[in-house]
């Protein structure tokens, strides 16, 4: 079939601008879609950008019609976990109202295929640690319960034979663009890897363990680390799938396995060559002592296949990516 446009919402951010960089290396036309909230300018390597909010019904028709878009690639959304306790109507406003305009749009405007950025927050505290696709969905903060809200919404959609999608619930992402090109740039970040390298640089002066006591082989908290690069291969994995008339799903994004709070310090320890300013504090509430995926379907359904599950390498392009902006801050 003919490939049209594939509009990126949230293009310029952490994990849209490297799924736009692997679609401009692919030579697709695409059109990001940023209000530049949280996202930069110069992290927009192909297409066109146009500043704007997903809530726009206008703006998101306009670009859907003008640009001929067959697929839409969702990130635009607020991520921070803490600030959706405090904050719900924010994170239901935009994560979930602007996801049914924009939906919305896609259906009137003739969209076929959607991949969205879920979260493996839908699960909430899975019992042994471990989530499938079909393991319960039990968010415990607005923030994935905003994200299953957009996955509901798409689910009946494709019910209803209206379009087509693929939902990546994503684990840990952390890492930067092998290449040095663009990187994790957000203000006030709160991924480890990324408040990890900060503090290496001497951006921090502390970095907080959150709980030391945990039901862990060291008492910190598992999770499953994924490389950006390689959940970015996951979306232009996921937008073949759907041009070849793939059914929608939902799929796991994450390698397997998992890393301990203190294991992820220690190789950034190793990175930076020198020890990291540490402290320990509580546990935060909610927080689950291990969440890893069970990520068998995303290989067999997509045919993904990861290049960079290392744990240092990942640090490494986080690393690198940290002291490129203290020489030039992203803009």
């Amino acid at each position: 079939m003919n490939k049209g446009t594939v509009l990126v919402t949230g293009g310029a951010g952490y994990i849209g601008s490297h799924v736009v960089s692997q679609l401009g290396d692919a030579a697709e036309s695409v059109v990001t879609l940023d209000n530049l909230s949280t996202g930069f300018r110069s992290a927009v390597l192909h297409g066109e950008l146009v500043i704007g909010d997903t809530g726009d019904r206008e703006l998101v028709a306009r670009l859907i019609a003008e640009h001929e878009v067959d697929t839409i690639m969702h990130f635009a959304a607020h991520t921070i976990v803490p600030e959706s306790v405090a904050d719900p109507l924010k994170y239901y406003g935009n994560n979930s109202v602007s996801t049914h305009t924009l939906l919305n749009c896609a259906v009137a405007g003739g969209v076929r295929n959607v991949v969205f950025s879920s979260t493996a927050a839908v699960y909430g505290i899975p019992t042994d640690g471990r989530a499938s696709e079909i393991s319960p969905t039990a968010p415990i903060n607005p923030y994935g319960s905003s994200k299953l809200v957009s996955e509901w919404l798409l689910r009946d959609l494709a019910a209803a034979g209206q379009l087509n999608y693929v939902a990546l619930r994503y684990f840990n992402v952390a890492g930067c663009d092998p290449a040095g090109r663009i990187g994790q740039s957000t203000a006030r970040a709160t991924l480890l890897t990324k408040v990890a390298c900060e503090a290496a640089v001497g951006k921090r002066d502390e970095l907080r363990i959150l709980g030391t006591d945990y039901d862990t082989p060291d008492g910190t908290g598992v999770r499953d680390y994924i490389h950006v690069d390689d959940l970015a291969r996951a979306h232009l994995d996921a937008l073949s799938y759907l041009r070849e008339g793939g059914e929608s799903v939902v799929l796991n994004c994450g390698y397997g396995h998992g890393y301990s709070v203190r294991e992820v310090i220690e190789a950034v320890e190793r990175a930076a060559g020198h020890r990291l300013p540490v402290a320990e504090g509580p546990r935060r509430p909610g927080d689950p002592p291990t969440l890893i995926a069970v990520a068998d379907e995303i290989r067999e359904r997509l045919g993904w296949k990861p290049r960079h599950d290392d744990l240092d390498f990942i640090v490494q392009t986080a690393l690198d990516w940290e002291k490129r902006l203290q020489k030039e801050p992203a803009k």
